[in-house]
């Protein structure tokens, strides 16, 4: 078990697995600080390393927005982690190499049970999916015995095992609002999105877990409300995981930014609405690496972070050192066992039913 991410899934080969080690001239550099695995230059060199590897090793790399830009730049698909891990579930490759947080790379391995799922550095957690344990939501569900949980997909496979139905940033809303009005919701683990749920609603009926993500939660209202009056006419891309969420309706509703100029939206939907935009300035209230997918996606935008020092250390462990090893080592495995795995793909797959599944966290 990490100590660092709190998950308790192995990550030892399994016996049989095709996994071993490949040769690569650069492997010979890689070094571990302690923290995080250095001594590799995202350069031309190891992009076409990177890309031998992969096929050697018959192996689609994933990377999420969040992930620093060479690491988004070498990956054969970028997104969130939803819809990161239907692509995997879709791909031919045998081998998933996941550049995100470990609660991803486990919703890989849920939805491709018979692939290889890496992930090049282990210790990368979240502290929002670690902001809640099965443990202790086993004892909110027994407080609450006829209640309907309802998990972000931003949770370990353990906690969505014991959840009813799961549920994303963009379809949160569609999710409990499909749930019978009668019946009561416990709703985790982010109490901003949680938040916004009820808003949306209008359910009272709807009990959420005091969790956060401690990246989002540091971009507060004041933050927002700085930097909306430093560039009137900006749009405000917000995602509902942000301490400022509440902040960014409230200078709407008061008249100090236009209500159509303000969107809360999932990283997938910041993608979207980008690419509709037609805003010279765009305020991005999202953990930083989200800003690289934007500018992509429109270039002719300026988009500006609303607090530049909104970066996830966890999401900034895998590094081009690490997901070198990753593809010579065949490290690091995830696993998760068959029966808590069952139950989980059950939680997930009774939210695409509902007929949204949603664009992901």
């Amino acid at each position: 078990m990490s100590t660092a991410t709190g998950h308790s899934t192995t990550v030892a080969p399994r016996p049989g697995t095709a996994i071993g080690r490949l040769d690569s001239p650069l492997a010979e550099k890689i070094r571990h600080d302690g923290a995080v695995y250095t001594g590799v230059e995202p350069d031309a060199e190891w992009a076409a390393e990177i890309r031998r590897l992969a096929a050697e090793r018959d192996a689609v790399i994933l990377a999420h927005n969040y992930e620093i830009p060479a690491i988004q730049d070498i990956a054969h698909h970028v997104g969130d982690s939803l819809a990161l891990s239907r692509v995997a579930a879709a791909a031919e490759q045998s081998t998933i190499v996941f550049c995100g947080v470990h609660f991803m790379a486990e919703t890989a391995k849920i939805l491709s049970p018979d692939k290889t799922v890496l992930i090049p550095d282990e210790a990368a957690g979240c502290s929002l999916a670690d902001s809640i344990t099965a443990e202790q939501l086993a004892e909110w569900k027994s407080e609450h015995p006829d209640s309907v949980v309802v998990s972000y997909v931003n949770t370990t496979a353990a906690v969505k095992a014991l959840t009813d139905i799961c549920c994303t940033s963009s379809n949160a809303v569609d999710v409990v609002a499909s749930i019978d009005p009668d019946r009561e919701v416990l709703f985790l683990p982010d109490q901003f999105l949680g938040a916004h749920v009820r808003r949306k609603t209008g359910r009272d009926n709807v009990l959420v877990w005091a969790g956060e993500c401690h990246v989002h939660a540091a971009i507060n209202g004041d933050q927002l409300t700085a930097k909306a009056g430093a560039h009137p006419g900006a749009e405000l891309f917000v995602h509902p995981e942000c301490g400022c969420a509440t902040s960014a309706l409230h200078l709407a509703t008061e008249g100090a930014v236009p209500a159509d100029q303000v969107k809360i939206l999932s990283t997938g939907g910041m993608v979207d609405a980008a690419r509709a935009s037609g805003a010279r300035e765009v305020l991005v209230a999202t953990e930083v690496g989200m800003i690289h997918q934007l500018r992509k996606a429109a270039p002719e935008i300026d988009f500006l972070p609303v607090n530049d020092q909104a970066s996830c250390p966890y999401m900034k462990m895998i590094t081009p050192a690490a997901l070198l090893r990753a593809l010579v080592e065949g490290a690091d495995e995830v696993h998760v066992d068959p029966v808590t795995a069952e139950a989980a793909r059950g939680s997930v797959e009774r939210m695409i039913a509902i007929g949204n599944p949603g664009s992901g966290e």
